[in-house]
């Protein structure tokens, strides 16, 4: 039988916004990632999930609350599903990371398949964990609908193991904005990707 998956971004954050590195640190959502994840949740009004997944990341989580407004939809938490760990860069803006590690912050964005940090993790680590999580989540929901919210990199690290692309390929568009959807059908070890990082219902607020 076949799972329904939507796979979605955390809302924006004020440290988005500065273009700070987050990882395993955190910040609130700014107000429009707020309305964003509202306007997820009217998306999703129609659609019967069984549950919700999100990361134990505060912004997560308080996505999925939005998301899932007074709607009887039981939130897990599942620290597999965190942002890449970061290590130094945690907290620091992009211009700071590229001062202090040019070289590590160019194969971050630019090679990816090379970046190996000495604290922190790698690409294809946050796969395998992220991997891990979303195969149990198949396996607990069969032929059930479910919502995972979690962050950019795991989105892209996910979506390219789904299409059995390569690592260094992890940035090819479409980019993942906040409250974005991807839906993925997945049966058993099969996944299929149908939408990938739509952001329709938050077009109204974009163009604003």
């Amino acid at each position: 039988m076949t799972t329904t998956l939507y796979l979605t971004r955390h809302g924006e954050t004020e440290w988005n916004v500065e273009k700070r590195m987050q990882g395993w640190q955190d910040s609130p959502l700014t107000e429009k990632g707020r309305q964003d994840a509202m306007r997820l949740g009217k998306r999703l009004e129609a659609v019967e999930l069984a549950a919700i997944y999100a990361s134990t990341s505060g912004r997560a989580c308080e996505t999925a609350e939005l998301v899932r407004g007074r709607r009887p939809i039981p939130i897990y938490q599942d620290e597999r599903l965190r942002e890449i760990h970061l290590g130094d860069w945690e907290g620091k803006t992009h211009d700071e990371i590229r001062e202090m590690d040019p070289l590590a912050f160019d194969y971050f964005w630019n090679a990816p398949h090379r970046y190996a940090p000495e604290r922190g993790e790698r690409f294809f680590d946050v796969q395998q964990r992220a991997l891990e999580a979303v195969r149990r989540i198949v396996r607990r929901h069969e032929g059930e609908t479910v919502l995972i919210v979690t962050h950019g990199v795991v989105l892209k690290a996910l979506v390219a193991a789904f299409k059995g692309a390569p690592l260094d390929q992890l940035w090819a568009p479409p980019y993942m904005y906040g409250t974005s959807v991807t839906i993925v059908e997945a049966d058993g070890e099969r996944f299929h990707v149908v939408v990938e990082g739509d952001v329709s219902h938050t077009k109204e607020v974009r163009e604003v």
